[in-house]
C-alpha cells in the first residue's frame, strides 16, 4: 500500500469513529461519569477518545439536551462535573442501538466473501 494510500484508509477509519462515537458516550453514561471517568470507560472497552474530542462532545449532547450534569465540589479537589443520560438521551440510546443493530446486520450480509 502506498503512503497516500495508507492516509487515505487512515483517515477512512477516522472517519468511521467520528459516526459512532455519540453512540459509544450515550452507551456508557447509562452511568454517572466525569469527563476523564468516561475516557477511561471507553479506552477500557476499546473505544479510544482523546479528550480534545470528548469534552465538546459532552458539551454539545448536554446542549442538546441529551445529559444532565451537576458540578461536585469536592473539599480539597477539583470540581468535576458529571454527567448522566436524561430522558431524552435514553430514548436517542435506545433508537440509535436498534440502528446499529440493524446496520450489523445489514453490512454483514454485504461483506461477506464470495468464496
Amino acid at each position: 500500500m502506498t503512503k497516500a494510500n495508507q492516509q487515505y484508509a487512515e483517515n477512512l477509519q477516522l472517519e468511521l469513529r467520528r459516526g459512532v462515537i455519540v453512540l459509544a458516550v450515550l452507551s456508557q453514561l447509562r452511568q454517572t461519569h466525569y469527563g476523564y471517568s468516561l475516557r477511561q470507560a471507553l479506552v477500557d472497552k476499546g473505544f479510544d477518545v482523546n479528550e480534545g474530542t470528548l469534552y465538546p462532545l459532552l458539551r454539545r449532547l448536554e446542549s442538546q439536551g441529551l445529559l444532565n450534569s451537576e458540578w461536585d465540589l469536592e473539599e480539597g479537589g477539583r470540581p468535576r462535573r458529571y454527567y448522566t443520560l436524561s430522558e431524552a438521551g435514553q430514548a436517542i440510546l435506545t433508537d440509535l442501538k436498534a440502528e446499529w443493530k440493524y446496520l450489523g446486520v445489514v453490512m454483514d450480509g454485504l461483506l461477506v466473501d464470495d468464496k
